[in-house]
């Protein structure tokens, strides 16, 4: 019935990003400063000519705006400096800079938690492009959102483009816990983007984001995507939205309703309200709708642990798809020796609330070599897509690394229980 596709993403080491790395302590941080600065001036011009070349020499190769960085960080530090400071040879104030910038390799650890949705811009007629979100996860285990590109062809098999080794980080036109704003400039594809943490809440990562193409009332079709902030102690439930995969706006979520992790956006209003499938307890899944896109209030069990593949939680993985026969929610479930498997409900299209049937036994599990990895036994989705007939699944493999089935979707409700 599942159809295990030949697709296999894997974390790259060469996916690197340049950004500067200071003290948080101001008193150690201006120290520090002021003493490279004074070594670097201290220094005969020879001297300076060639640990610059050996700089540029090594790095400017690896990232597309390498000078702009420079120039960019030479800014910030120059509240350090003394006033003359400005009037540095640009080889200098260039070197300086560059003791206070580090590579960080997004995905040395891991790519994984994939969800995937209808590309915004289509170019070709006989194929259908697709988007896959992942989760990068490198040193310190800290996350952050990149991109796959890719087409299914009439065969229903997957091409996805080749990922370049470069990565660009946005331009921030708004840095703050409740409203993010940033941008790419048009020369960055979406496989070279990489969305970092950028906020205190979010300082360890950025996780397991949700995204899902929304049409809004009047025809319009925005991209959400619902994820996890994480500071290394605590929670938060964060949502990005964009138009277009070039422009991003992050929010808090807000409201009693909004703890725990993994909400997942309807993909259109029903009955006039955003609805949410969320979970609160750490064990139940659950349903909640509000007037508001940010603001969640209240929720209700949907649906609680009935069979030994999920007693110990579950959840959802991804975006509830709209069929024929109703929503259609795929489910995480963990059982025994903290094995994650993946099912399925079946919500009523008009009242989703209510559960129509549900898979009793569990539709995908890890098999084979798919068990070993960073958390093994695992198996987990962030959200897939229909087209035609078939469902496509994007699914985590133990944590470490990223592949795709496809099912036709009558098999998959035909094999459900009803209520």
């Amino acid at each position: 019935m599942f159809k295990r596709l030949p697709i296999d993403l894997k974390p790259n080491n060469r996916r690197v990003i340049c950004f500067p790395y200071y003290s948080q302590d101001e008193k150690e941080k201006r120290q520090t400063i002021e003493r490279i600065y004074n070594n670097i001036i201290a220094l005969d011009k020879e001297l300076v000519q060639e640990t610059y070349d050996a700089v540029i020499d090594e790095f400017s190769g690896r990232h597309k705006t390498f000078f702009k960085i420079l120039n960019d960080t030479f800014i910030h530090i120059k509240k350090y400096l003394p006033e003359n400071a400005s009037d540095l040879p640009d080889i200098k104030k260039e070197l300086l800079a560059s003791f206070f910038l580090k590579e960080y390799s997004v995905e040395a650890a891991a790519l994984f938690n994939p969800s995937m949705v209808i590309h915004p811009i289509q170019d070709s007629e006989d194929k259908i492009k697709i988007l896959i979100s992942l989760r990068a996860t490198g040193e310190q285990h800290i996350s952050s959102i990149e991109f796959a590109e890719g087409y299914i062809c009439k065969n229903n098999e997957i091409e996805l483009m080749e990922r370049s080794t470069q990565c660009r980080l946005p331009q921030i036109n708004t840095i703050d816990i409740e409203k993010s704003v940033l941008d790419f400039n048009d020369d960055v594809t979406i496989a070279e983007q990489v969305i970092f943490p950028l906020t205190p809440d979010e300082s360890n990562g950025i996780e397991d984001v949700r995204f899902v193409r929304f049409e809004e009332e009047n025809g319009e079709i925005t991209y959400y995507g619902t994820f996890t902030a994480f500071d290394g102690k605590n929670i938060k439930s964060k949502l990005i939205c964009t138009p277009d995969f070039k422009k991003y706006i992050i929010r808090s979520l807000s409201g009693s309703a909004i703890k725990d992790k993994g909400m997942a956006l309807f993909p259109k209003k029903i009955s006039g309200q955003y609805a949410m499938i969320s979970r609160q307890d750490g064990e139940n899944i659950r349903i909640m709708f509000s007037d508001d896109l940010i603001h969640w209030d209240k929720s209700e069990v949907l649906q609680v642990p009935v069979y030994p593949w999920q007693f110990a939680k579950i959840g959802n993985c991804g975006s509830p798809i709209e069929t024929d026969k109703g929503w259609l929610l795929l489910t995480h479930g963990v059982g025994a020796i903290r094995k994650y498997t993946m099912g399925a409900l079946l919500l009523d299209k008009q009242n989703p609330r209510k559960v129509l049937a549900q898979t009793k036994v569990p539709i995908l599990s890890a098999k084979d070599k798919e068990r070993e990895g960073y958390v093994p036994n695992v198996v987990y989705s962030c959200g897939g897509i229909q087209i035609g007939k078939k469902l496509f699944i994007p699914f985590a493999v133990s944590d470490i690394s990223s592949s795709v089935v496809s099912v036709e979707v009558e098999e998959l409700i035909s094999m459900m229980e009803k209520y």
